[in-house]
């Protein structure tokens, strides 16, 4: 297909305004416009690709800095190839046609449509996801970065709150994910500071853990809530202390909408993921929930043509590692470059797949003891093997089973 492609696109992408080449087989300069970024735009570049040959038998591919946005969507229409180039690669691209360093919008775009010329065979284009695939992808990003964002704004809380509060710290400590609950988040509400708190009644705390949707245990909680509120502790001077307690309020405004925000998109994620075909072969997985479950069906992708072999899929996870060597030296680490959160899935899923599989549980011995692996390096190593089994049950259609994965690693254990 390659042969028969005579013209290629580049397209320079900024906010409001867009540049776009069109370059032949040889390198001539074909055409180039300035389009602005709205449908009128939008109309243009669609006209200026048809003028120059784009079909639907034989589309002329786009080279743009972007993977995502109304301008790539537009793109994507069709059978058109669209490549999204690494910013950094296209600057090293920039230098092989000039070294005086100049830059500008129209050049670049002309370099993006030169890169496909070239090397179109070294750049993989965006891969064909079903609309329903990239609806998930984006609810479980949202939500991971939705978990990111509580996590941040907890952690800030609770700096906060060792300065003038540490009633606070240890009245919640007992709790699992701690400020983040809502009982906590109305006690705050109802004692802002430690002098306010200390003079909560029973009844009052009672009502403040029904308001957050308690149901058990309410009062023997609030019997161990006022004991902690009415401890000894260290106190700041009355009016610092106040006004601790309007920036702490301040920030319990965010706490609470990132918390509501996480919820939200995990019941979106819990409703839409379990409708796509491939959700049942990853959920077969030992590890693997609908939250984390989304979170590897969105990096990737439902295109099973998308990766040659199981090896680019763990290359692009960061699973597998990577050899360097130059003369007599060699040497082989882990990779740094990478799909940082379908890594950070992987983690999350070998660590849980050890207490959910016992031939999962066996190979991460077998590492630690027999290789001497570190942790960190175990699991990898685990997610790897699993990472290629998720592979193969994709491509054939088949859920995972514990004998096929591990036989070895079973009969060692056994």
């Amino acid at each position: 297909m390659g042969r028969n492609i005579l013209v290629y696109c580049g397209i320079d992408w900024a906010e409001r305004t867009h540049d776009v080449a069109l370059v032949d087989d040889s390198g001539q300069l074909l055409a180039k416009r300035h389009i602005t970024d709205d449908a009128a735009g939008y109309k243009i570049l669609l006209d200026l690709l048809v003028e120059y040959g784009d079909s639907e038998e034989n589309p002329i591919p786009v080279a743009i800095e972007t993977s995502r946005g109304l301008l790539v969507a537009v793109l994507r229409t069709g059978k058109r190839q669209v490549f999204a180039i690494n910013p950094m690669a296209a600057a090293r691209y920039r230098d092989r046609h000039s070294v005086s360093r100049k830059k500008s919008d129209p050049g670049d775009a002309l370099v993006l449509a030169n890169i496909l010329r070239t090397d179109m065979h070294a750049h993989r284009p965006l891969p064909n996801d079903s609309d329903l695939g990239r609806a998930i992808a984006v609810l479980a990003r949202a939500q991971q970065d939705s978990l990111w964002n509580r996590q941040q704004l907890s952690n800030q809380l609770r700096s906060l709150l060792r300065e003038y509060y540490p009633a606070a710290l240890a009245a919640f400590e007992p709790w699992r994910n701690g400020l983040c609950r809502s009982e906590a988040r109305q006690l705050l509400k109802a004692a802002p500071t430690p002098t306010r708190a200390a003079r909560l009644t029973r009844p009052q705390l009672e009502a403040a853990l029904k308001r957050a949707g308690r149901k058990r245990g309410i009062t023997a909680e609030a019997e161990r809530l006022r004991d902690v509120f009415r401890d000894d502790y260290a106190h700041q001077p009355l009016l610092i202390e106040d006004a601790l307690g309007k920036q702490m309020l301040a920030l319990l405004v965010q706490l609470e909408a990132a918390c509501t925000a996480a919820d939200d998109l995990a019941e979106a994620v819990e409703e839409a993921f379990p409708q796509h075909p491939d959700a049942e072969i990853i959920l077969s997985f030992p590890g693997l929930g609908v939250q984390l479950g989304a979170r590897v069906l969105a990096e990737i992708g439902d295109d099973k043509a998308r990766f040659a072999d199981a090896r680019g899929l763990k290359a692009y996870a960061g699973a597998s590692p990577i050899t360097r060597a130059s003369g007599k030296r060699s040497s082989i680490t882990r990779r740094w470059v990478k799909n940082d959160r379908l890594n950070h899935a992987g983690y999350l899923w070998a660590f849980a797949s050890i207490t959910a599989s016992p031939g999962a549980k066996a190979h991460y011995r077998r590492r630690r003891d027999d290789h001497g692996d570190w942790h960190a390096a175990a699991q990898r190593n685990l997610f790897n093997r699993m990472l290629g089994q998720l592979y193969y049950c994709l491509q054939h259609h088949t859920l995972f089973e514990e004998h096929t994965a591990f036989p070895t690693a079973l009969a060692a254990a056994a």
